[in-house]
């Protein structure tokens, strides 16, 4: 499909993926700014989801709130902690509900995640009719996921405009 700016765009992020992917990866941070306007690519965009997760620590206000302006409407859960110490976050559930309920409203869906979990999610969109991108650092994204996709934007291909080098500058001390 050619990108044309009358296309409806939803893009839903998976914040948790990107910024673990990146951190792991490349010991960076995700400029998300960047990553959706290549989502947005010039369309019109009509809803940006950022899906977090909540650890209560110092720093995640400021980061939600940089989200908030960058764009993106910021959904929130908070960490589970199990006994034993066992810790869970994920939105997996939450995003394909929102994007299922409001799929209607897009003529493109962005997924921005590497997560192979979305794999039916994708799978269901693309038997209604859906177009579906997919937008994640390549290494780390499901092979399956980025095969089915109709589209997959690999953001490891141009590291400099998608990534924050903060995490290495401070692992230098």
């Amino acid at each position: 499909m050619i990108k044309h700016k009358d296309q409806r765009v939803g893009v839903f992020v998976d914040v948790q993926n990107l910024y673990y992917s990146a951190k792991n990866l490349y010991k960076s941070k995700v400029n998300f700014a960047e990553v959706l306007k290549t989502a947005v690519s010039g369309r019109q965009l009509i809803r940006a989801i950022a899906y977090v997760i909540k650890a209560q620590n110092l720093d995640e206000q400021k980061f939600f709130e940089a989200l908030d302006k960058q764009g993106f409407e910021v959904k929130m859960k908070d960490l589970q902690v199990f006994y034993g110490g066992h810790k869970k976050g994920d939105w997996d559930v939450g995003v394909a509900i929102d994007v299922i309920r409001m799929s209607s409203k897009f003529d493109v869906v962005v997924l921005a995640t590497g997560d192979g979990d979305f794999i039916p999610l994708l799978e269901y969109l693309q038997n209604h009719g859906q177009y579906v991108e997919v937008i994640a650092f390549g290494e780390s994204a499901s092979s399956i996921l980025k095969e089915r996709a109709d589209d997959f934007i690999d953001l490891s291909q141009n590291k400099r405009k998608y990534l924050f080098n903060s995490l290495r500058r401070t692992s230098r001390r």
